[in-house]
């Protein structure tokens, strides 16, 4: 694919377009059995970004994204708080709130945009560390996110949080297009493999 460097937002259009297929295609290869066994826990070398008792963000896989809920159990027993994506409504800016169930289908909500998120009265708490959903990769932890800019605002406010990647293998991409606000990633998480910590 070739792509114009003089326009990245169009670039990224296209890449995400590409990058989405690509991962559709991929998880719907996978078998299921062994589908059900991937990001059960998050790799050891994680865990100098993860101290005790910190708040971890994550989210609520839609689709094709690699999936969190195993990371949610994972780090519920361990004696984190779980914190999740929580928006007021569409256009608002996104917000975090306590998820104290690793059940899926417990104390969530549907939110504005079609993910699943904590209920209105659940405690609002600001992550320490933020595991985030994204369409692409690059090896030295760029990353192409969803276009609607939620996390990019969000780490610009919270700069001293590191931002970890969860992605397929099939995400990787030999480079993005980058814009001012794009901000590199801690880590990425594959089912193989992990990139950095940078």
């Amino acid at each position: 694919m070739t792509l114009d460097p003089s326009d990245p937002a169009s670039a990224k259009a296209a890449l995400r377009k590409a990058l989405r297929a690509a991962r559709r295609e991929h998880v719907a290869a996978l078998d299921p059995r062994i589908k059900a066994l991937l990001f059960l826990r998050p790799p050891a070398a994680l865990s100098a970004l993860v101290p005790e008792g910190t708040v971890i963000g994550l989210y609520a896989a839609i689709g094709d994204e690699a999936p969190t809920i195993a990371y949610a159990r994972h780090f519920q027993e361990a004696g984190h708080s779980v914190a999740m994506p929580w928006f007021a409504a569409r256009g608002a800016p996104m917000e975090f709130r306590h998820w104290a169930s690793p059940d899926i289908e417990a104390l969530l909500e549907p939110g504005p945009y079609g993910a699943a998120q904590p209920l209105a009265d659940a405690a609002p708490l600001v992550p320490d560390v933020l595991f985030v959903p994204l369409v692409g990769f690059t090896a030295d932890g760029m990353r192409l996110g969803q276009g609607g800019g939620h996390y990019d605002r969000w780490l610009e406010k919270y700069p001293h949080v590191p931002a970890i990647g969860m992605a397929w293998d099939s995400q990787l991409a030999e480079n993005l297009p980058t814009e001012a606000h794009d901000r590199p990633l801690a880590a990425v998480v594959t089912p193989t493999r992990l990139y950095g910590p940078f």
